[in-house]
C-alpha cells in the first residue's frame, strides 16, 4: 500500500482510473476541488471516508496533506517490459536520493514527454508520500520503474536499440548541440557526484550544460529539465 497526501496527486490518482483502496477526507475541510475528488470517488464507487486532521496528520506522517490522502492499493512500480516498447524517451536516474528531486524529476519527464523514470531498488529515493507530493500528480500518468542494477539495464536498452546521453558536468559535449538519436535514454547522476563511473562508460554520449555563473552545477531536478525539454524542442514531431 502507499498513501498520496495532498489535492493534487489525490485528484490525479481518482482521474486516472488508479487502483485506489480508500479516500480520506478531513471533516470540515472544503474547496472546490476538494469537491471535485469526493464527488468522483462517489461516482466511481472510491470508498471515501471523513476523519479528523489529526487522524490525515497520523496517515500521512504529518506531510501536507491539504485535507486529503489516498490510499493506493497498486504497487506504484512498472517493469522494464512494460515501458520499452514504443518509447522514444526513457529518463534513467543513477541513484538520485532526495524523494522531492525524484518527485520533481518524475513531473517534469512526464511534462517533456518522456515515457518513464527508471530508478534502482537500492542507494536511491523510492516512491514516497513526499516524492508523489513533489511530483504533483504525474506519477499517475507517468510509469517509475524499478530495477536490480541500473548498468545491466542500460546495458540491455543498447542492445534494444536505444541511444544513451549521460548528463554530467564533465560531458564533452554541450546539450543543446549535441544530436539526440532515438529512441533516446537520459541517464541523470545522484546529487553531489553525478553519474557513477561505470554507468558513464555506458553512455554513447556525455553532455553538460554549460554555466555561466559562479556555481559549478544546477540542481539535479532542474538539469533534466533542461535537458529533457531541449530534447522535446528538437524531437518534436515525435513527441
Amino acid at each position: 500500500m502507499q498513501t498520496l497526501a495532498g489535492i493534487h496527486p489525490v485528484l490525479e490518482a481518482v482521474r486516472s482510473g488508479q487502483s485506489i483502496d480508500r479516500v480520506v477526507v478531513a471533516k470540515g475541510a472544503g474547496g472546490p476541488r476538494l469537491q471535485e475528488i469526493i464527488e468522483l470517488c462517489r461516482e466511481r464507487k472510491i470508498p471515501l471516508r471523513f476523519e479528523t486532521r489529526d487522524a490525515l496528520d497520523r496517515m500521512t506522517h504529518s506531510a501536507v496533506h491539504q485535507g486529503v490522502a489516498a490510499v493506493i492499493a497498486a504497487s506504484p512500480y512498472k517493469t522494464i517490459d512494460d515501458v520499452t516498447n514504443g518509447a522514444h524517451m526513457l529518463v534513467v536516474l543513477d541513484g538520485v536520493e532526495d524523494p522531492h528531486n525524484l518527485g520533481a524529476i518524475v513531473r517534469t519527464a512526464h511534462a517533456a514527454g518522456a515515457n518513464a523514470v527508471i530508478i534502482p531498488d537500492r542507494r536511491a529515493a523510492p516512491v514516497t508520500e513526499t516524492a508523489a507530493k513533489a511530483a504533483a500528480g504525474a506519477l499517475a500518468h507517468l510509469p517509475v520503474v524499478k530495477v536490480g542494477n541500473i548498468n545491466q539495464t542500460l546495458d540491455r536498452l543498447k542492445k534494444d536499440g536505444f541511444w544513451l546521453y549521460g548528463l554530467d558536468e564533465r560531458g564533452t559535449h554541450d546539450y543543446d548541440e549535441v544530436v539526440y538519436n532515438a529512441p533516446t535514454v537520459l541517464v541523470v547522476g545522484a546529487e553531489g557526484h553525478g553519474l557513477h563511473e561505470h554507468t558513464a562508460k555506458r553512455c554513447d554520449v556525455l553532455v553538460r550544460i554549460p554555466m555561466s555563473g559562479a556555481i559549478a552545477s544546477l540542481n539535479v531536478s532542474v538539469a533534466t529539465g533542461v535537458a529533457l525539454f531541449e530534447w522535446k524542442r528538437r524531437a518534436k514531431p515525435q513527441v
